[in-house]
């Protein structure tokens, strides 16, 4: 077999990006069931407002769901964030991330298998997740 010219890492970048493999129990339907239902009771319970769950099973490598919510102000995206970190700890989810969450219009929190976006009203307008990741999307045109 001929010796491809390049070194491991330029072959590596060359080939792609490998998939993505869960190796935690979040990918599990009943606990990505009860993440869900607690995030969007979180986010019911702290006011936020136009609430909407996506369901990116099979369409995105990066997560299952994603829960996209609007705040009226900083401080409280900023607390809606921190109870969301509660809730899911109450769980057992670990290793939840946050960005953003220091004050700006959009703070993103990653919770493995399902990724929350708290907008400001101007900034979910101007990104538009939701025609991005909406199911309309792929349905073919007729």
């Amino acid at each position: 077999m001929p010796k491809v010219p390049g070194s491991p890492r330029k072959k590596a970048v060359v080939a792609g990006p490998k998939p993505r493999v869960r190796k935690s129990a979040e990918g599990s339907p009943d606990l990505l069931e009860r993440m869900q239902k607690a995030i969007v009771s979180s986010l019911e319970d702290d006011k936020a407002e136009d609430v909407v769950a996506l369901d990116l099973a099979g369409r995105a490598s990066f997560a299952d769901r994603m829960v996209i919510a609007t705040g009226l102000a900083d401080r409280q995206i900023a607390a809606m964030a921190t109870h969301l970190i509660e809730k899911l700890a109450e769980l057992g989810v670990k290793r939840v991330q946050t960005e953003g969450a220091g004050g700006s219009d959009w703070v993103l929190v990653d919770a493995g298998d399902i990724v929350v976006h708290l907008f400001k009203a101007e900034a979910r307008a101007m990104y538009a997740l939701e025609k991005m990741w909406g199911p309309e999307l792929d349905e073919p045109e007729g």
